[in-house]
């Protein structure tokens, strides 16, 4: 046996494993304390993959279950308003079938009749245009209106209501045709100089509010314009050096388009201007366009329409997006704002109109579009005779009372079997969607524990061994210290 002073080896590899244990200590405190068996990717990097995978599913199907319930409630509102329009379908039809009494009742009981048949028909019109889930229209044939745009260059976006120059918008095309570019307020300063590197006049500019100072002694125009330049988020405003003959002045220009953004200027000292406060060079100006849509008759029959739309209707708002008065609007980029192309009637989308989407799955494809009902008279009890449905109800004659019979039969019909569908796909597809998923969550969920936390049992028995290994390697670190004093005894004999 050699034994030696300067290395104590039996030492290092005795503090070695005490590290060792004391790692595992700190690690299995960290699972014991968190409750999680991964706690950073080092623990497990091919657990925390999949895990973090089955964590963001879980989020997107917790979401769709929400989703559905959503659903689910919206149409189960939507049908409690279409019972209470089947109910007052029952009531007129016994006023119809009261009217067609022509042997007893006069003429005054029938225009009685006809005046409650009136009533309620408006009441049906009223169900159906004021049901709705949020601002969302649900009776009324708009819930489901969308624009699939087919121009993205040219066109921002396009957002499109129920109502369409006075009509129900239906489905087709959308096309544009641009009459007035959109421009943007400029300002040319009056004062020149020699060139872009002159010095500048001592003093302080104002543009829109916001102040800019030039020294006199070491700010050029360039500098100047730099400024303006870097300060454009807050004033809205670019500046720009532009030739004046043989000289250069500067000119100044809103980023935004319309006549609601200008270019408030003042220079009382001369840095820029000889005119302390000169009014825009150019006023903004902002687009108009024509733009046709498809829309549905008062007798349900789709044509077209024709509305001007005009920039820059809103407070501070831009003079590319384009309204027409009844929420529909039309937003152009600065590409298209500068395109010819756009000058003829040009289509730049198509509206789905009767459709609306629901998201019942955590991925992107899992989704359903169901048609929503259009509860309105115009569209209950129609073909049975040639343009005529509920509105067109008349009952202060024989031949009108006996065909409104068969009219409110036909609307009965139509509106049980409306009523049916939603039903349907609320039972059937909603309902049965959302116990799906209610499972799929439950076992997704089951799987992600199993990968990314702890088993307490199991690791309380690692601790408690890891505790007993990290108290025997600090005895044994201790032996192995006191292990080179022994030589002490070899001196001694000495």
């Amino acid at each position: 046996m050699s034994l030696r002073i300067n290395t104590n080896v039996p030492a290092m590899t005795a503090l070695r494993n005490l590290g060792t244990a004391n790692d595992a200590m700190a690690k299995s405190i960290n699972r014991l304390s968190t409750g999680l068996r991964i706690n950073d990717a080092a623990d497990d990097p091919a657990g925390l993959i999949i895990s973090e995978g089955m964590r963001s599913q879980l989020k997107g199907i917790s979401q769709a279950i929400m989703n559905a319930q959503d659903a689910v409630n919206m149409s189960k509102t939507a049908e409690g308003a279409l019972q209470e329009s089947q109910r007052l379908l029952t009531d007129i039809r016994g006023i119809a079938v009261h009217a067609a009494n022509s042997a007893v009742v006069d003429s005054a009981q029938l225009q009685a009749d006809q005046n409650e048949i009136k009533s309620v028909l408006q009441s049906l019109d009223r169900i159906a245009n004021t049901t709705g889930w949020g601002s969302k229209k649900l009776l009324n044939g708009s819930a489901g209106i969308s624009v699939g745009l087919t121009d993205t260059t040219d066109i921002a976006g396009v957002d499109m209501t129920s109502t369409f120059n006075g009509l129900q918008v239906s489905s087709g095309l959308v096309t544009i045709n641009k009459t007035t570019n959109a421009t943007q307020t400029s300002l040319t300063t009056n004062k020149t100089f020699a060139s872009p590197s002159t010095i500048t006049s001592a003093g302080n500019i104002v543009i829109n509010g916001y102040t800019f100072n030039s020294n006199g002694s070491t700010d050029t125009m360039q500098s100047m314009v730099d400024k303006i330049n870097a300060a454009s988020s807050n004033t809205g405003v670019t500046a720009s050096i532009v030739t004046s003959g043989p000289n250069y002045s500067v000119k100044l220009t809103n980023v935004n388009y319309g006549s609601q953004f200008g270019v408030n200027y003042f220079d009382a000292t001369g840095v820029l201007s000889t005119t302390a406060n000169p009014s825009p060079t150019v006023a903004g100006v902002d687009a108009v366009a024509t733009v046709t849509a498809t829309v549905l008759n008062p007798n349900g029959t789709p044509t077209t329409a024709t509305v001007t739309f005009q920039g820059g209707q809103g407070t501070n708002e831009s003079g590319l997006r384009m309204t027409d008065g009844q929420g529909n609007f039309l937003t152009l980029t600065p590409v298209g704002n500068a395109a010819t192309s756009l000058t003829t009637a040009t289509a730049i989308g198509t509206v789905t109109a009767g459709n609306v989407r629901f998201q019942i799955g955590p991925d992107s494809s899992q989704a359903v579009t169901f048609s929503m009902p259009d509860a309105r008279t115009t569209q209950l009890g129609t073909g049975v005779y040639s343009g005529q449905s509920l509105a067109t109800l008349d009952v202060t004659t024989q031949a009108g009372a006996t065909q409104g019979i068969e009219i409110i039969d036909q609307a009965v019909k139509q509106l049980a079997q409306i009523r049916s569908n939603l039903g349907s796909f609320q039972k059937n597809f909603l309902e049965s969607t959302l116990r799906s998923l209610d499972v799929a969550n439950e076992n997704l969920t089951a799987t992600e524990s199993t990968i990314r936390d702890v088993d307490m049992a199991s690791e309380m028995t690692t601790y408690t061994k890891t505790q007993i290994l990290q108290q025997s390697g600090m005895s044994v670190l201790a032996q192995a210290n006191a292990q080179p004093q022994q030589i002490l005894k070899l001196l001694q004999s000495s």
